[in-house]
């Protein structure tokens, strides 16, 4: 699966996929992660790809030219199944989402900022867009950074264990269940006596109960879903 994500500020991307399961996923060949500077693609002396907004205001506005080039540069060389703006006022980024385009084989991403981009760009250009927050950030490289950590992990080989990703929070609307692991006592805190029965049985339907209680405590319009 390939990512070729558009930015401003490609160094602030690096870290993120130089570590963990996604430096694994890379090294394995199962994920690409490609960074393209915007200001790689614009004309102006100065690198300039943001202009004051038509109809005035305060903050700027990612200029349409450069973005289109870079796109048009990008489309030459592969076909895109998804052209994505991380978008404050997007669809929210969740479980469900993500399994849907860990199916994808080739994603643009773009990463606003300032104001964000010029409007014909969303229209006409952009196939989708997703938020991760109903908040706003100083731009588009951290949720970009999220949504590939979400879909990658999702594909297969890249999980040492690939039931894993199954038994994640909000696979199936809940919350996962709680999870121990050696000493079997610490402070006097024990582990729960079901998971040291051996008996699978018991040790999954008590992670289902468990997993309903959470839910419904915590994040009770999940089982709305």
């Amino acid at each position: 699966m390939r990512f070729d994500i558009i930015t401003l500020l490609p160094g602030l991307l690096a870290g993120p996929f130089e570590h963990s399961i996604l430096k694994r996923a890379a090294d394995k060949g199962l994920l690409e992660v490609e960074l393209h500077n915007l200001r790689d693609y614009t004309t102006f002396k100065h690198k300039q790809v943001d202009d004051y907004q038509y109809g005035g205001g305060a903050g700027m506005v990612l200029m349409i030219e450069p973005v289109v080039r870079c796109l048009d540069f990008l489309k030459a060389q592969r076909e895109y199944e998804e052209i994505i703006y991380m978008s404050p006022d997007g669809e929210l980024l969740n479980q469900s989402l993500a399994n849907q385009l860990s199916l994808k084989n080739n994603i643009i991403l773009l990463c606003g900022h300032y104001k964000g981009i010029d409007q014909r760009i969303r229209e006409h250009l952009i196939t989708r867009e997703i938020s991760i927050g109903d908040y706003v950030l100083s731009g588009g490289e951290l949720a970009a950074a999220v949504l590939v950590d979400a879909i990658g992990r999702l594909i297969p080989g890249v999980l040492n264990d690939e039931s894993s990703a199954l038994f994640d929070s909000f696979q199936d609307n809940l919350l996962a269940p709680p999870v121990y692991t050696r000493p079997e006592t610490f402070n006097n805190w024990r582990v729960p006596e079901v998971l040291l029965s051996g008996d699978q049985k018991r040790i999954d339907a008590w992670r289902n109960e468990l997993s309903l209680e959470r839910t419904r405590l915590l994040r009770p319009a999940l089982l709305n879903k």
